[in-house]
């Protein structure tokens, strides 16, 4: 699941290296402007409910990561196994935030993204196990926006990824759009798809783990 102003052909790279890995992949587009959060979840659920597969893992980007956390808290398809987030702004969106104030150009931050910020986290049923993915190399349009928190990937901050019922978190060396490019990020998806864990122990240089408090349970 993309992200906000993308469409699923971003994940083209990221779809090839995950094939190379055994999956089977199937890329979900929506309109993430036009279309408010609720009209974009409930086809989120039809599309999964219509794929032919015994497991069902989800990945998503950004938007896209939230699409996920909302689709699980009013439906949970009985094939789902697990689901990574990557730079999904889970605990709300300073940039979102500060662009909607913005006579003109508040529009552009699209209807899903404007019904999250404005509602309370979802919960998720406690036995899912979810991973998220966060990033601290700062490269985006969000380092023109002031306040950003920082670490950030330069979109989404590392605390705004927070979501406590995360199974395992880790912060990689990456920018908010290098995650769709990124063999470190595969390498950690394949990784908590597989087992429920991220690769901690290969924490070195380009990825770090995240601190205790961004971990979950």
């Amino acid at each position: 699941m993309h992200g906000l102003w993308m469409h699923g052909i971003v994940f083209f790279r990221q779809r090839q290296a995950l094939t190379r890995r055994g999956f089977a992949v199937r890329t979900f587009s929506y309109p993430s402007v036009r279309q408010d959060l609720a009209t974009n979840t409930g086809a989120l659920s039809h599309f999964i409910t219509s794929l032919d597969a015994p497991r069902i893992h989800l990945v998503g980007h950004s938007l896209g990561g939230l699409l996920v956390l909302n689709a699980l808290s009013l439906h949970r398809d009985p094939r789902l196994g697990r689901a990574v987030l990557m730079g999904a702004p889970c605990c709300g969106s300073h940039c979102a935030k500060t662009l909607a104030r913005v006579p003109g150009v508040s529009a552009i931050v699209g209807r899903s993204m404007h019904d999250w910020v404005a509602r309370d986290i979802p919960r998720i049923p406690d036995d899912f196990e979810v991973g998220v993915i966060s990033g601290d190399r700062s490269l985006g349009t969000g380092r023109l926006l002031p306040g950003l928190p920082k670490p950030n990937d330069g979109i989404v901050a590392v605390e705004e990824t927070l979501f406590a019922q995360a199974t395992d978190s880790i912060t990689l060396h990456v920018g908010h759009s290098e995650m769709l490019f990124s063999t470190v990020c595969v390498d950690q998806i394949v990784a908590f798809l597989h087992t429920g864990r991220f690769i901690h122990a290969s924490v070195t240089g380009a990825a770090r783990a995240a601190p205790d408090a961004a971990r979950g349970r």
